[in-house]
């Protein structure tokens, strides 16, 4: 696992834009997998004004969810297939065609997360995925104690990650649905690239236990220790608990530029 600490959140989203650009330059048709949320966004920005730009091409791209809410209609302004339309399709140019997620309103629950890891296969897989974390070192929906083997399954959200999540809902928890579709940790772990970010002191604690604390289930996102190229990238205030920061800063800036991230 690499652990990049970078000054802000626009740094960390012009970390990871550049990455992704770099992976379309070698594979045009990469499979990107996106994450929802406020944390992702200066890298959906960072890229669509590289896109505007002409200096990354992002036109043949493909891009996939990691979760859905069960129950949400498609067309539902906070549904994830909504949101990802929204922040990340259309900014860069994409049309619908290049978008796959999981259908959170079917009538066979069960058999939609089937249908999704199988459609992942068959894409090739994912090249990279974006990930969040949440307070309690959750990824996509895996709450604490999830498998580290999981596949794309229902889970039922904990009642902070409702509270959480209520600020896209008018601040009313009543509407944020108790389900949803998510990756399972072993399905985001065959990514060939996760890239996790984290920004703000409130991901702190999580992101201490993630990198520096035991593999462990009650710390689902611990398990991306177990990956070969697992990238972390936080804020100087999401990194203040870190032990190690030091190391990771000057492994950083030691790194050969022909690396990449």
């Amino acid at each position: 696992m690499e652990v990049v600490i970078v000054p802000d959140a626009k740094a960390g989203g012009e970390l990871i834009a550049g990455a992704i650009g770099a992976l379309l330059s070698r594979k045009p048709d990469a499979l990107l997998g996106v994450a929802t949320g406020s944390t992702p966004l200066p890298i959906y920005q960072a890229l669509a004004e590289r896109v505007r730009s002409g200096s990354v091409d992002a036109s043949r791209a493909r891009i996939c969810q990691l979760d859905e809410y069960v129950g949400l209609p498609a067309g539902h302004p906070e549904s994830y297939r909504s949101v990802v339309l929204r922040e990340v399709v259309e900014p860069l140019g994409l049309s619908e065609a290049s978008f796959m997620g999981p259908d959170g309103s079917a009538e066979d629950v069960q058999a939609a997360c089937e249908a999704y890891d199988k459609a992942l296969a068959e894409a090739g897989g994912v090249d990279l995925q974006l990930l969040g974390i949440g307070t309690d070192g959750h990824i996509g929906f895996n709450e604490p104690c999830s498998s580290l083997a999981s596949r794309t399954r229902i889970k039922t959200l904990t009642e902070q990650t409702r509270v959480d999540n209520a600020r896209f809902f008018d601040n009313d928890i009543d509407q944020v649905p108790h389900h949803v579709i998510t990756q399972g940790i072993g399905t985001i772990l065959e990514a060939r690239h996760p890239i996790l970010l984290a920004t703000g002191e409130g991901k702190a604690d999580a992101v201490a236990a993630t990198v520096e604390g035991p593999i462990a289930s009650v710390v689902p996102a611990s398990a991306l220790q177990l990956h070969p190229h697992a990238t972390v990238v936080v804020d100087e205030a999401a990194a203040s608990k870190l032990k190690l920061a030091d190391y990771f800063r000057a492994t950083f800036a030691a790194k050969p530029a022909w690396q990449g991230l």
